[in-house]
């Protein structure tokens, strides 16, 4: 929808796209969230997915199966707004959007910091990034020695 709105096409990646989102900003508010709510938290995740993804491009980080933009994004977006939307909370409003918000920032810290180990880890130990001409020929290639996709692959 977002696409057909903002570009005046649809993909069907964005159409999968768009269900993951869905799906994925569901999945914290799965029991305790009312249909409508749902509802309306697939609306305000297509919004902010979209937007991350708008964003990725004009950032130029590196995120190619939009990992961060849908799951990331829609995670964040069903963890909080589910306070929002509750059947019968157990805690005042303020108070279950303040533990909502709290899992997920922990949740970023605990990703980040592992997410950096692992970083140095491997690039201490694999390395992070292919030669030029590596890259260009495919992984498959310099690194299997199979024909895959690549710039310089002899057809």
């Amino acid at each position: 929808v977002m696409e057909g709105i903002f570009h005046k096409k649809a993909t069907s990646l964005g159409f999968v796209s768009g269900m993951l989102a869905g799906l994925v900003v569901v999945t914290p508010a799965a029991g305790v969230v009312q249909p409508m709510g749902t509802f309306f938290l697939g609306i305000i995740a297509s919004i902010v997915c979209y937007g991350a993804i708008i964003m990725k491009s004009k950032l130029g980080y590196d995120d190619s199966l939009d990992v961060f933009g849908i799951h990331g994004m829609a995670g964040i977006v069903g963890a909080i707004g589910l306070t929002f939307f509750q059947r019968a909370p157990a805690n005042s409003m303020m108070l279950q959007l303040w533990y909502q918000t709290e899992g997920v920032l922990v949740s970023i810290v605990y990703a980040g910091v592992v997410t950096l180990i692992l970083l140095v880890l491997v690039d201490k130990t694999l390395g992070l990034k292919l030669a030029k001409e590596d890259e260009m020929s495919g992984m498959d290639r310099s690194l299997h020695g199979e024909q895959g996709y690549g710039m310089l692959n002899p057809t």
